[in-house]
């Protein structure tokens, strides 16, 4: 795939984990229920309520937010700024919310016991951009011309 297509999934992801968060962290915020009930994933609302919900009283879904928002930008500069910090610093990303997502995930199956579709969600988002960052950052930077 080629750098731009790359970029654009990066961002259309990226704008998904926008929707998934702020539907989190706006219920968060105004202690309101999740709409929550596909077959048996019925957790949504037992995985925003646990005591692993917030960070420093801040619900996760603001955390998500700031992420995805962050990706969002640094791919749509990487559009017409090709400079190789910006692929590294989205590389960077893409491994902390990699990690991050496995930490979650990890709560919901083995300590609250419960799952929540929307934090799944946001996993799945979290590991493709993982990928195309991964793969972004290993494609060859033209060389700068060289001025005599």
């Amino acid at each position: 795939m080629r750098r731009p297509t790359l970029l654009t999934l990066t961002m259309l992801f990226s704008f998904a984990g926008i929707a998934d968060s702020w539907y989190l962290a706006e219920h968060a915020l105004t202690n309101t229920a999740l709409s929550c009930g596909i077959g048996s994933l019925t957790g949504c609302n037992v995985v925003a309520q646990s005591a692993y919900s917030h960070f420093f009283g801040i619900p996760l879904g603001v955390y998500g937010l700031v992420f995805y928002a962050l990706v969002f930008v640094l791919s749509a500069l990487a559009t017409t700024i090709n400079v190789r910090r910006l692929m590294q610093t989205l590389f960077g990303l893409g491994i902390v919310g990699l990690l991050f997502s496995i930490y979650f995930a990890y709560l919901q199956f083995f300590v609250i016991d419960a799952v929540c579709i929307y934090c799944m969600g946001s996993f799945v988002l979290s590991i493709l951009i993982f990928i195309l960052t991964t793969v972004l950052v290993r494609i060859k930077q033209p060389s700068p011309p060289v001025v005599m």
